[in-house]
C-alpha cells in the first residue's frame, strides 16, 4: 500500500524522469461540462531528450544505451539526476495496476513485462539501486513516468507528425543530416528540429505545435496509473532516444480533483478555476513538475455560450462558435514556465470596462505614472537577461517603456459596480508601483477576476 501524504504538510513526490525526457510544449484541447463536474479532453506533449541521458551516451556509458544488456553503473562522486523520494513521506512500493492498451488486452497481459512488479517500480524511481533502471532494466522497455494524480487516463497514443501538411522543412533537414529513413526516428527528429527554433519564430513555432496535436495517432501506447503519476511505455523502445517525443493523452478530470474548485460564484452562477494548492496542476492534466521542467503551452477550451474562460496566456482570447451553444476560447504561452503556472477560470463572469477617456488614455500612454527618465533610464540599460532563449520583453525597448500593461478586469455581475468605483482606478497605480519597483512587466498584459470569497490559495497568482 502507499503512504497516504497530507499535501498541506508533506512535499510532493516528484515522480517525472525529466533526466531522460523533458516536456517542452503542451497543447490541450479540452471541455468544460459544468453538469457532470468534469474537465475532458486531449494533451499532446512534445518532448527533448533529457541532458542526463544525452550526457551519458556521449560519455560512452554502458548503462544509457540499448545496444548493452548490463546493469547501470554509477560513481559515488555523480550522483543519479533521477528525482528521488523522501522513504519518511513516500513509500518506494508503488501498487501497480495492469498496463492497458484499447484493443489489444491480449498483447499486454501476454507479455511478461506488460505488469512492472513493486520491486522494479521502487528500484527505477524512487530507490538507489541504479539510477538508468527507469530507462533500461537490461532487455526492459523504456518507462516514462509523468506526475499526475485524481485524473481518468483513458488513451495514450504516438502523434504521426510526419503527416502534418506542411512538414517538410523539417524532413528535409532530417535527409541533410543523415537521419535514419525508420519513420520513428524521423517524427523525432521533427519535434527536435521543432522545438529548438530560434526564439523569432515563436509564431511559426506555435503555428506547427498547433498542426502536429492535430496529426493522426500512430499506436497506442501501454500505460498504468498510481496515485502520483502515470506511466508510459512502448513495446520494444528501450532508450529515451527512441521513445516517441510527441505522445497524445486523452483524459478526463474527477469532480473531487484537488487541482480544480467546482462552486458557484458571489451571484450564485457555477464556475470553476484552478487552485493551484495543495497538489499543483496534477489533477488537471499529466505534467511535469521538477525545477527543470519548464515549457510552453497552447490550449483550446470548449463551453457553453454564456461561460466565459480566462487563462494564463499571453493574449486575450476572444471567443470563437463552433456550433450553436458551444464557444470556443485560445490561449498561449511562449515563455518557457513550470506547469504549475497554468491557471484557468471559467463562469459567468463579465468585463468591468473603463469608466473615463482620462484614465484610458493614462494607461495608454503611461504619462500619469511613468518613472523620471533618469531613474527609468538606468535600470534600462542594466537590464541584461541569462536565461534560455525565448521571446523576452526585457530586451524590448517598446516594453520597457510601458509602466502599465494592457489589463481586462472581470468580476460576477452582481460586483460590477463596485469594481467600477474602486477596483479600476486602483489596478493602474498598483501596476506602476510594480513597475518602479521591479522594472519590465514580464508579461505583455494581465487579467484581473474577482473569485468567490472560498479561494484559498495563491495559485493562481
Amino acid at each position: 500500500m502507499e503512504t497516504q501524504l497530507d499535501p498541506m504538510k508533506d512535499d510532493l513526490p516528484l515522480m517525472a524522469n525529466t533526466s531522460y525526457m523533458l516536456v517542452k510544449h503542451y497543447v490541450l484541447n479540452l471541455d468544460v461540462d459544468f453538469k457532470s463536474k468534469v474537465i475532458e479532453g486531449s494533451i499532446v506533449l512534445f518532448f527533448e531528450t533529457g541532458s542526463q541521458y544525452m550526457k551519458t551516451v556521449s560519455a560512452g556509458e554502458e548503462c544509457c544505451q540499448s545496444e548493452f544488456d548490463e546493469t547501470c553503473k554509477m560513481g559515488a562522486s555523480e550522483p543519479c539526476d533521477i528525482p528521488v523520494i523522501n522513504v519518511s513521506t513516500s513509500s518506494s512500493k508503488t501498487e501497480y495496476n495492469d498496463f492497458a492498451v484499447s484493443g489489444k488486452e491480449e498483447e499486454a497481459t501476454s507479455d511478461e513485462n506488460s505488469n512492472h512488479s513493486n520491486s522494479e517500480q521502487a528500484s527505477g524511481i524512487s530507490s538507489s539501486k541504479g539510477c538508468c533502471n527507469t530507462e533500461n532494466y537490461g532487455n526492459k522497455d523504456f518507462l516514462l513516468v509523468l506526475d499526475c494524480c485524481d485524473l481518468s487516463v483513458l488513451k495514450v497514443e504516438e502523434v504521426d507528425v510526419a503527416a502534418v501538411s506542411g512538414i517538410e522543412e523539417f524532413t528535409r533537414s532530417a535527409k541533410l543530416t543523415g537521419v535514419s529513413k525508420k519513420l520513428e526516428n524521423l517524427r523525432n527528429w521533427i519535434i527536435h528540429e521543432l522545438v529548438t527554433l530560434p526564439a523569432d519564430r515563436w509564431k511559426e513555432q506555435l503555428h506547427y505545435f498547433s498542426h502536429c496535436s492535430q496529426a493522426p495517432g500512430c499506436g497506442e501506447l501501454l500505460f498504468s496509473t498510481s496515485t502520483w503519476s502515470l506511466e508510459i511505455r512502448k513495446l520494444g523502445i528501450q532508450t529515451p532516444a527512441d521513445f516517441p517525443h510527441a505522445i497524445r493523452i486523452w483524459y478526463k478530470t474527477k469532480p473531487e480533483g484537488r487541482s480544480v474548485t467546482w462552486t458557484t460564484d458571489q451571484s450564485g452562477r457555477p464556475c470553476v478555476y484552478t487552485i493551484g494548492s495543495p497538489i499543483n496542476n496534477r489533477a488537471l492534466f499529466p505534467c511535469q513538475e521538477p525545477p527543470i521542467a519548464l515549457s510552453t503551452w497552447q490550449a483550446s477550451v470548449r463551453t457553453a455560450a454564456g461561460f466565459v474562460v480566462l487563462m494564463s496566456g499571453e493574449n486575450s482570447a476572444e471567443p470563437v462558435q463552433l456550433q450553436e451553444g458551444i464557444l470556443s476560447w485560445y490561449y498561449y504561452v511562449s515563455m518557457p514556465m513550470p506547469a504549475s503556472t497554468f491557471t484557468i477560470a471559467v463562469g459567468c463572469w463579465q468585463e468591468v470596462k473603463q469608466q473615463s477617456f482620462k484614465q484610458t488614455a493614462a494607461i495608454e500612454t503611461n504619462t500619469e505614472f511613468s518613472l523620471p527618465s533618469s531613474q527609468s533610464d538606468f535600470r534600462w540599460h542594466e537590464e541584461i537577461c541569462g536565461h534560455l532563449e525565448y521571446p523576452c520583453r526585457f530586451q524590448n525597448p517598446a516594453a520597457r517603456l510601458q509602466a502599465v500593461i494592457p489589463y481586462r478586469v472581470f468580476a460576477p455581475w452582481c460586483l460590477m459596480e463596485s469594481c467600477k468605483e474602486y477596483l479600476l482606478r486602483l489596478i493602474p497605480q498598483c501596476l506602476s508601483a510594480a513597475y518602479a519597483t521591479l522594472g519590465t512587466h514580464p508579461f505583455a498584459r494581465l487579467d484581473v477576476l474577482i473569485v468567490p470569497s472560498n479561494f484559498s490559495s495563491l495559485g493562481m497568482a
